[in-house]
């Protein structure tokens, strides 16, 4: 199902308006009438009455600002409100400006609109104007260049095959499935690769069905980019909208089944979007997947359709599904077997698989290296090689986190013994002890 199949682009009230702003970039322009919104006039003017029901006095342009709507249509708003005897002129606030107050009939019509929505905050955009909007900045978003995604996880030491299969999926968008051993780089990969992304993204502060709002901007999740298209070109930018960093939401074990879905806040009485929708546009990483309270199988299968259609559906408390866009990368990592949490079907859906063993000695002893050089600190000879046979002697893999581990544990005994930092034989086994918890020496 097509997601904007109840909107028609020949509609003259095409919302929101995305028109050219800088050479790559398209901006959501500010409404001219109220019927631009696409929001009914009484859920607006129930949003303006809750908020100016938190002040003892306002003026037109405060409205304006915290409901983030043109001073022309707040203006018809207010003085709908006044007509009705919920508002009242006290003063005058400027040449041509009033200040007002709520009257005792507004403030009970308000308590009205606060038991159906406790809301407050910029004017909500609808779903299909979300979509549309979404659509088509994804449309405009920079290509990723294998050179970008081999730079963004430069860090790590990798095979170049995995730097391929990264790139593949972090390029076309697809899904990832990371998996093999803990401590190889799967949860480092699912962050460096998020960074080869270029671009910012334009989201709704929320999203309005009917009377119901879903709070999709969130400060944990999104970076608010500055902006100046308030004024730029003479084009004034719809201020329900903020322009975010492309997002990169991470969840882990904490993950239930029912955070897939809207969360209604019983005593604000709005719902708050799930983490996969505040991910769109950007990156969704499923730590650790496997050991969520939710089993995992029941993840998957909430996520089959919405893989293949990239559309999710959502619902309200009413049971009414709201469709909505599933528009961003997601990548699941895991420590265990695959064959064990998931089904085939779930599988053949993944865009792309990429397993992350053990290291060689060649990768451990760059990892070793390179960690130690960024710190300063020179490996003394013969030191790596002595390790390995520790390694070897006591049977355990290779782990590409451990090098930077031990480090940091030589580092932690050197201040903790106020010595300058440095790397020697007394100071890795001392370390060693401490990460492994086992006795003896590296001979």
């Amino acid at each position: 199902m097509d997601i904007r199949e109840n909107s028609s682009e020949n509609n003259s009230l095409y919302r929101p308006e995305a028109v050219p702003h800088h050479a790559d970039e398209i901006v959501p322009k500010e409404p001219k009438e109220l019927e631009d919104t696409g929001i009914p006039r009484e859920d607006l003017e129930d949003l303006v009455l809750r908020t100016v029901c938190t002040v003892r006095g306002f003026t037109v342009d405060w409205v304006a600002k915290q409901v983030g709507l043109p001073l022309r249509i707040v203006n018809g708003l207010v003085d709908q409100l006044q007509n009705v005897a919920s508002v009242e002129i006290v003063g005058q606030a400027g040449t041509l400006s009033f200040k007002m107050r709520v009257t005792e009939q507004g403030r009970r019509r308000g308590a009205e609109a606060m038991r159906a929505s406790g809301y407050l905050g910029p004017a909500p955009v609808t779903v299909e104007d979300y979509s549309t909007m979404l659509e088509a900045q994804l449309a405009k978003m920079p290509k990723i260049e294998p050179d970008e995604v081999s730079k963004a996880i430069d860090e790590l030491v990798l095979p170049p095959n995995a730097v391929e299969v990264a790139g593949l999926a972090r390029s076309s968008g697809r899904s990832l499935f990371l998996w093999g051993p803990p401590g190889n780089g799967k949860t480092s990969v699912g962050h460096l690769v998020h960074n080869a992304v270029k671009g910012d993204l334009w989201i709704p502060y929320c999203l309005g069905i009917g009377r119901d709002i879903i709070k999709l901007f969130d400060p944990q999740c999104h970076q608010v980019v500055e902006d100046g298209s308030d004024s730029s070109n003479g084009l004034r930018f719809d201020r329900r909208w903020v322009k975010i960093r492309r997002p990169f939401v991470v969840v882990a074990g904490e993950l239930r089944i029912e955070a897939l879905d809207l969360a209604f806040h019983p005593v604000l009485r709005y719902y708050e979007a799930p983490m996969h929708l505040k991910a769109n546009g950007g990156t969704f990483l499923i730590d650790d997947f496997g050991c969520q309270r939710a089993d995992p199988l029941e993840i998957l299968h909430r996520w089959v359709l919405p893989l293949e259609r990239h559309v999710d559906y959502l619902t309200l408390q009413t049971g009414q599904q709201v469709p909505v866009p599933f528009k961003q990368m997601l990548i699941l990592s895991t420590n265990l077997d695959p064959e064990k949490i998931m089904d085939a079907a779930f599988l053949r859906r993944m865009g792309y698989r990429l397993y992350l063993g053990y290291m060689s000695p060649d990768q451990y002893a760059q990892i070793f290296k390179r960690y130690a050089a960024g710190l300063g600190l020179t490996v003394p000879e013969g030191m790596l090689e002595r390790l390995f046979s520790r390694y070897n002697e006591e049977g355990r893999p290779l782990r590409g986190s451990e090098p930077r581990d031990l480090i940091e544990r030589c580092r932690d005994i050197c201040n903790y013994r106020n010595q300058s930092v440095h790397l020697s034989e007394d100071l890795l086994n001392t370390a060693w002890r401490g990460y492994f918890g086992e006795k003896g020496v590296i001979r």
